[in-house]
């Protein structure tokens, strides 16, 4: 059996037997936050438990290593909307130790792609293109400072309020400690 048919065949099971009540909410989030987090697999169920959030209290965006990379991508976009569209009054962003982003090599990821079926005209069109590929696939050094820039770049957002708490955090994966790296109570501009 395929992994899309598991899926699927327990899909089926929980519905019919009615499962889905149990986080049955609403799409504003009831603690009115917005967490911009890493996709790390070790944080899907360990952030949540660790910050006392129950399904419907938070919009929870993800990436890897929980930056935003441009002012005006879709991460920025959908902090907007959970902001003037979804009624959510604080920002969190939350990476955490031993982050894959943390030294990525474009190099690396780019031998990969190869290694599965990207052509070098692939790669050449894109760089032909104006496209960055080393810049846009390397990581950072150190996550305390990706967790600021990401925090700054939304803090200093021409759409958002000046007055927006914007907050940064480390969280460690094994045991869901955060550490608090970036008060956004204090930077927040009173109107």
């Amino acid at each position: 059996m395929s992994l899309i048919d598991d899926i699927l065949s327990y899909n089926q099971t929980f519905v019919e037997q009615k499962k889905y009540k149990e986080f049955l909410t609403t799409k504003f989030p009831d603690k009115k936050m917005v967490i911009l987090t890493c996709m790390d697999t070790r944080l899907v169920e360990l952030l949540p438990k660790a910050m006392n959030l129950r399904n419907g209290d938070s919009k929870i965006i993800k990436n890897a290593g929980a930056l935003v990379s441009h002012p005006f991508g879709s991460v920025m976009r959908s902090i907007i909307v959970a902001v003037y569209e979804l009624d959510a009054d604080e920002i969190l962003v939350i990476g955490h130790h031993d982050c894959g982003m943390t030294g990525l090599n474009s190099d690396n990821v780019l031998a990969k792609a190869k290694e599965r079926g990207v052509s070098e005209e692939v790669l050449a069109t894109l760089s032909n293109s104006g496209i960055d590929l080393s810049r846009w696939l390397t990581g950072f050094d150190h996550v305390q400072e990706a967790v600021v820039k990401s925090v700054n770049i939304i803090r200093h957002h021409p759409l958002l309020p000046t007055n927006l708490p914007v907050h940064g955090f480390i969280m460690h994966p094994e045991t869901g400690k955060l550490d608090f790296v970036e008060d956004g109570y204090a930077a927040a501009v009173i109107l």
